[in-house]
């Protein structure tokens, strides 16, 4: 056994990488959290600081595999409309053409005027129309964008991290702690998720932070559940019987070792529930118990035009919708590649 033991190269170009990934995810968090507080860095450079720092993740996770992720064709359309639909979101502030949200920018004569149309002085085309209070939809889906987008991702990781802290300590542990906190997972994971955010949200208010909040509660169970499994598999494995036979301290043995094992199953469902995670608070925007109406996301943006569906007006809420369907079906199509990239089992 000891001869399957390697001792870690400090010249090992692997550590630069993985010490690029860690810094890189500790800077998209605080561009984030920076962003949604508005304190900090100045907004546009907390903007290119978060861009930067989700393409460099990509970059650690596809390290040596993009020959087998950009395998065809779909990988490229998906991987390239998320790009897009990203870069939009974040800059959304430069590109719109209309700050929807500033009162001074509106005019309510404005108001559902239908796609390709003009304001009043004839300075500005609203290319896909205008909402009953004279906003112009294509800026309000780039603003609703950013929102969904980082609602999801800030709840998306600090549900992760706490997941992966429970199922790792439960698999590591064992024993009863392991049986009460599982417990504890399965008796969260019996419920619907839209039934558990709707009663969050209906005891905190509305507001970002409380959204967050309440998507975080919903979703650590998943992480927990998913890296108890992974890491009960890779205890049992000799490289851990090995570094225990070595003495290694059980805090070095679980972030040297364990953790890193974990990782690839991680990635994927945490891409997969990003998007779930946009639709479950966009169904709570639509709801009227998500985000505020001073940062509507696009389920809010849908809900604001449905009354008027019938009466013609599709716009308000179609191209809202169609954003939407675009960024969820562009984030699963790439959480699919990733599956198909990470996972070894899958390699012919």
């Amino acid at each position: 056994m000891s001869a399957d033991i390697q001792i870690p190269d400090e010249n090992d170009p692997g550590r630069l990488w993985r010490l690029a990934s860690r810094l890189s995810a500790i800077a998209v968090l605080a561009a984030l959290l920076m962003l949604l507080s508005g304190t900090g860095l100045p907004p546009l450079m907390a903007r290119f600081i978060l861009l930067i720092g989700l393409i460099i993740l990509a970059a650690v996770l596809l390290r040596g595999k993009y020959a087998k992720f950009f395998s065809g064709p779909a990988a490229y359309v998906a991987t390239a409309s998320l790009l897009v639909l990203v870069v939009l979101a974040i800059f959304a502030a430069e590109l719109s053409p209309q700050n929807p949200y500033d009162l001074r920018q509106l005019d309510i004569m404005d108001g559902r005027q239908p796609p390709g149309s003009t304001n009043f002085d004839k300075t500005m085309t609203f290319h896909l129309g205008t909402d009953e209070q004279g906003r112009d939809i294509l800026s309000g889906i780039l603003y609703g964008l950013r929102v969904s987008l980082s609602v999801s991702l800030v709840a998306t990781l600090m549900a992760m991290v706490i997941g992966v802290v429970v199922g790792i300590y439960a698999a590591w542990a064992g024993g009863r702690i392991e049986a009460i906190l599982m417990r504890i997972v399965d008796f969260q994971l019996s419920f619907p998720s839209i039934l558990v955010a709707l009663m969050l949200m209906a005891a905190f208010g509305r507001g970002l932070d409380k959204i967050v909040i309440a998507l975080i509660i919903v979703q650590w169970a998943y992480y927990a559940r998913t890296v108890r499994g992974t890491a009960l598999s890779e205890t049992r494995k000799e490289y851990i019987d090995a570094a225990r036979g070595l003495g290694l301290p059980a805090w070095r043995i679980v972030f040297g070792h364990l953790l890193p094992n974990c990782i690839p199953p991680l990635i994927v469902i945490s891409t997969v529930q990003v998007a779930n995670t946009i639709v479950l608070e966009s169904s709570l925007s639509f709801l009227g118990v998500g985000v505020p109406i001073t940062q509507p996301s696009l389920g809010l943006l849908i809900a604001n035009g449905y009354g008027y569906m019938l009466s013609g007006q599709y716009w308000m809420s179609m191209y809202p919708g169609i954003a939407l369907l675009a960024i969820v079906a562009a984030i699963n199509m790439v959480g699919d590649r990733l599956r198909d990239t990470l996972n070894p089992r899958l390699s012919r």
